[in-house]
C-alpha cells in the first residue's frame, strides 16, 4: 500500500505545526487509548487545531492486526495553507497514519539499561508542556550526543538545572519507597504510562536537581510502548559513572506499569 504524499505547503511540514501519537496495539486494540486521545484533545486545544472525529481515528485501526504487537503512529498536521506562521483563515487538518509490527525488547525490563545525562537543556514554554507537538528538534539534537549501543537512554534537564525527562520516555526514581516522577508544567511530554501511573496513584510528582539523581534509591525510564526500564548506571555528559544500583528485590513500579500495558511479568 503506497504511503500518503505529504504537500509541500503542509503546515506540520513546514512549521511542525501539529501534534502526533504513539500508540500501542495489542491484537489490533489500542492500549492506554483514553489517554492517548486526552493528550491528542490537549494538543489540538493548545494549538487550535480542529480534532479528528472519533470514527476518523477508529478507522486507522480498524484494519485486521497483522502482529500480536504493533505500534500505531498518528499525525496530525494543521493541513495545507498560508505563507509565513500566520495561520490560514480555514484550513483542513491532514491526518496520517501508519501500523507496524512491534517486538518488545524484554531484555531490558529485567537486565536493566544504562543512561546518561545529556549536555542539552530543554527551554521553557509553558504552552507546549506536555503535549507531542510535532516539533521534537530538542529531543532531536539531545539523542545525537551518543552513539554507544550500550547507552539505551539519555536524561535531559531544563535551563534551571531541574530533571524534565529522558529523550523518548518519561523518568521515575524511587526515594524512601515513595515513587516520584519530575512535574512537566514548563516543558517535555506527558507520557501517557506517566498518567496512568498518576491516576492510580502509584507516583507523584515532585522536582528534583539534575544532578541530585545520582542520590535516589532507584532510578527508571518508561514510556507506553517500551515498558519499563530499570536503570543500572548513570553516566555523566563525559561517559563517567555517576552512581550504579542493584536490580535485586521486587519492582513495584515496572509490575504495575506491565500490567496497565498487559505486558507479562515473565515476558522474554
Amino acid at each position: 500500500m503506497p504511503m500518503p504524499q505529504v504537500p509541500f505547503d503542509d503546515r506540520g511540514l513546514a512549521y511542525g505545526d501539529g501534534v502526533f501519537e504513539t500508540v500501542l496495539l495489542r491484537a489490533g486494540v489500542p492500549v492506554l487509548w483514553d489517554y492517548h486521545y486526552a493528550r491528542l484533545l490537549l494538543g489540538c486545544q493548545r494549538l487550535n487545531i480542529p480534532l479528528p472525529s472519533m470514527e476518523q481515528l477508529v478507522a486507522t485501526w480498524q484494519s485486521p492486526s497483522r502482529a500480536e504487537l504493533e505500534i500505531l503512529k498518528l499525525i496530525l498536521t494543521r493541513g495545507s495553507g498560508g505563507r509565513g506562521y500566520a495561520t490560514p483563515d480555514s484550513s483542513q487538518p491532514r491526518l496520517l497514519s501508519r501500523r507496524t509490527p512491534f517486538v518488545v525488547n524484554a531484555d531490558r525490563w529485567h537486565e536493566g539499561v544504562n543512561v546518561r545525562i545529556c549536555q542539552l537543556r530543554l527551554g521553557h514554554q509553558p504552552l507546549l508542556a506536555g503535549i507531542k507537538h510535532l516539533n521534537r528538534l530538542e529531543n532531536v539534537l539531545a539523542r545525537q550526543e551518543w552513539s554507544d549501543p550500550d547507552i539505551a537512554e539519555g536524561l535531559l534537564g531544563d535551563a534551571d538545572g531541574w530533571l524534565v525527562e529522558a529523550t523518548s520516555m518519561n523518568v521515575f526514581w524511587q526515594q524512601a519507597g515513595v515513587l516520584f516522577t519530575p512535574p512537566l508544567s514548563q516543558c517535555g511530554v506527558a507520557g501517557t504510562l506517566r498518567a496512568a501511573l498518576l491516576d492510580h496513584g502509584v507516583v507523584q510528582e515532585a522536582p528534583i536537581a539534575l544532578n541530585a539523581i545520582r542520590e535516589v534509591d532507584r532510578l527508571w525510564v518508561a514510556n507506553s510502548v517500551q515498558g519499563v526500564w530499570p536503570v543500572n548506571k548513570l553516566l555523566s555528559e563525559t561517559g563517567e559513572v555517576l552512581q550504579s544500583w542493584s536490580l535485586t528485590g521486587q519492582d513495584r513500579l515496572q509490575a504495575i506499569g506491565h500490567d496497565l500495558l498487559g505486558y507479562s511479568p515473565t515476558s522474554r
